[in-house]
């Protein structure tokens, strides 16, 4: 990825925290983004927190299908209405105090599974395996996410993620649908 003219690389730098305002607040998924080592796991793990914690409570599918889908359009919209904002305040096109967009890709693969999983261990296992296919994915960025990130202001730091999710979710649809009912499980 290159960066927009008087734009530096994004790990050569910290932003400030100040000020820490609503849109500050939304890219940085609550302050997340603020926090190091690698600030998109953070920002990865609030929906997989509320999948893991809404299954330990009892919720349905629908329940936790539509909390998943309401993360997924705050945190994208936070990235849109938001970039033009972020590359000023950041002073990058996708700095790593942004990590708003990986709160939305990693919802991708918390949605929609055949069933739920019960047990804390199973429920674990199933959110564990959602973080990390989003995060090698987001990480790998396959083709064609890292072209997305060319798309101007937030839409290009989100669709790359948002395609990562989609790797992800396609992968954790794969195992849940294909290879764990193969495997007996």
């Amino acid at each position: 990825m290159t960066d927009a003219p008087g734009f530096s690389h994004k790990n050569k730098h910290r932003a400030p925290v100040k000020p820490l305002n609503a849109p500050t607040l939304a890219l940085s998924t609550f302050g997340l983004g603020f926090l190091r080592p690698a600030p998109g796991t953070w920002g990865s793990m609030p929906p997989c927190a509320l999948v893991f914690v809404m299954l330990l409570a009892g919720a349905g599918a629908a329940s936790v299908n539509g909390a998943v889908v309401g993360v997924l359009l705050l945190s994208s919209i936070a990235c849109v209405v938001f970039g033009r904002y972020a590359e000023k305040r950041f002073g990058l096109k996708d700095a790593p105090e942004v990590v708003a967009d990986e709160t939305a890709g990693v919802c991708l693969a918390l949605l929609f599974w055949p069933s739920l999983p019960s047990g804390f261990v199973e429920i674990a296992v199933y959110c564990a395996a959602a973080f990390v296919l989003f995060r090698i994915s987001d990480i790998i960025k396959p083709w064609p996410a890292g072209r997305l990130e060319k798309l101007p202001q937030g839409w290009g730091v989100l669709m790359d993620d948002l395609m990562a999710g989609v790797y992800a979710m396609l992968a954790m649809q794969i195992g849940l649908r294909v290879l764990l009912p193969a495997l007996g499980a």
